[in-house]
């Protein structure tokens, strides 16, 4: 299955709101989680689309991303955005299962926490702040 993603036109601001995403700041330091990214479905083809526009002031040109298999069993294997192909794996590792990794040929990879599309709302922004401000990895 392949699915195609029109040109990004929402401004950044909103693209944020749509994906329902933070992002630490851009510390020199390590990290292991970048931000925190909260979908509203398990349906990979749905929110895909929101989260690769929000990420493409910072992580512009996505060609690949990694989710676990658990939380995303079905969806497309590619996505077309802005005439460049991104391509999609599943990975079916416990230590992986709330994590989602985006590479950037040239830029890097963004991992980002996915906080559960179920979770209650303040839990959910609990999680989102922690991962945006702690430079370690946040556990489900």
């Amino acid at each position: 299955m392949t699915g195609t993603m029109s040109e990004p036109t929402l401004p950044p601001q909103q693209a944020f709101l749509a994906a329902r995403l933070t992002l630490a700041g851009p510390d020199p330091g390590l990290r292991r989680t970048d931000g925190a990214w909260w979908p509203r479905s398990h349906d990979l083809g749905d929110e895909l689309p929101a989260l690769l526009i929000a990420l493409n002031a910072r992580w512009g040109g996505i060609t690949r991303v990694t989710v676990d298999s658990g939380m995303w069993p079905v969806g497309p294997r590619r996505m077309t955005l802005a005439g460049r192909v991104v391509h999609l794996s599943r990975c079916g590792t416990a230590a992986g299962r709330h994590k989602i990794c985006l590479l950037s040929y040239g830029i890097g990879r963004c991992d980002l926490l996915v906080v559960p599309p179920e979770s209650p709302p303040d839990e959910a922004r609990h999680l989102m702040d922690e991962a945006r401000d702690t430079p370690s990895s946040i556990n489900l």
